[in-house]
């Protein structure tokens, strides 16, 4: 599934039509824009301590 969702399938006429894409996977929705991936790929890297700066929030 990953593949298919990488492959651009468009040439998009205007600029705003392109989707922000999770980089990892390739998943379009819940994407985060600061790191670039979605929020399941951003889970799995932040719990294993691969995000520089991502700490676990605590209150």
């Amino acid at each position: 599934m990953a593949k298919t969702s990488n492959i651009v399938k468009k040439n998009y006429k205007y600029a705003v039509q392109i989707k922000n894409r999770c980089q990892r996977c390739g998943r379009s929705r819940a994407y985060l824009r600061k790191f670039g991936l979605c929020r399941i790929c951003f889970r799995e890297l932040a719990h294993k301590g691969e995000l520089p700066g991502v700490r676990k929030a605590s209150w």
